[in-house]
């Protein structure tokens, strides 16, 4: 294949017909005429729900074949292989809430028009947040990402009416869930865990942001250990202690 038809081809790949689809690609419809858009859903991007079975003490199956929508999990790649099969013009995202420990975003999608909408194009939103209570690991760190992430996933799944779960939707694994006795991180931990838990480490900087103006508390003299900081106090802190 030549390079004038490879380019070509892939031109044409992406042209849609009157219709509104691709037509370079074949479409499964329900018995209404309506996309099956469940079923467009490539065997690849899809894999068990490891906390559906390990919340109910059950084995793992090795494969999907014969689960439930409830039992799977769908990949961001398959999200996006859907976004892409549909078509859409335009993405925005609205950050509604941005704490250091909650996350809340806004995913807006203008979707292209087709028969499915009478030719008119149509704008559909949906919401997610990531917060400490339904992130683990590193995925704390990027609590805006995760949040960002879930909320594509659900625009998408919800207007197309797909009901598998995606994988970022998630949260702690069923295993983690169980270990309850593990607090959650609190601001004054995260603060705590920046000093490697020296809390005369943190009064020396403290010192400083006094100093150079940076932060002042006038009760801050009578905190004697990091669960001395209120909560606000300790956002506050966590966030300059990371600038600098």
């Amino acid at each position: 294949m030549t390079e004038k038809q490879i380019k070509k081809r892939s031109k044409n790949s992406f042209k849609r017909g009157e219709d509104g689809l691709l037509a370079s690609h074949e479409y499964i419809f329900n018995d209404d005429g309506s996309i099956d858009w469940r079923a467009m859903i490539g065997q690849e991007h899809l894999f068990p729900n490891k906390n559906w079975f390990q919340l109910r003490s059950q084995d793992v199956p090795n494969s999907i074949d014969g689960l439930r929508d409830d039992q799977l999990l769908i990949k961001l790649s398959g999200i996006k292989e859907l976004a892409r099969l549909r078509g859409f013009s335009d993405v925005s995202y609205k950050v509604v809430k941005c704490e250091l420990d909650h996350v809340a975003v806004v995913c807006r999608i203008t979707f292209l028009p087709n028969y499915e909408t009478d030719g008119e194009p149509v704008v559909f939103e949906d919401m997610a947040n990531a917060s400490l209570n339904n992130t683990y690991d590193f995925g704390q760190n990027f609590l805006e990402t995760i949040a960002a992430n879930r909320a594509f996933v659900r625009c998408i799944r919800n207007f197309l009416n797909v009901h598998i779960v995606g994988s970022d939707e998630i949260g702690p694994p069923a295993s983690a869930q169980k270990a309850s006795a593990k607090p959650s991180l609190s601001p004054q931990s995260m603060l705590e865990s920046l000093f490697d838990g020296d809390f005369d480490k943190f009064l020396s900087t403290l010192r400083e942001f006094w100093v150079d103006k940076v932060y002042k508390h006038d009760s801050a003299s009578s905190w004697k250990q990091f669960s001395d900081i209120p909560v606000k106090e300790a956002r506050v802190l966590v966030k300059l202690v990371k600038e600098k």
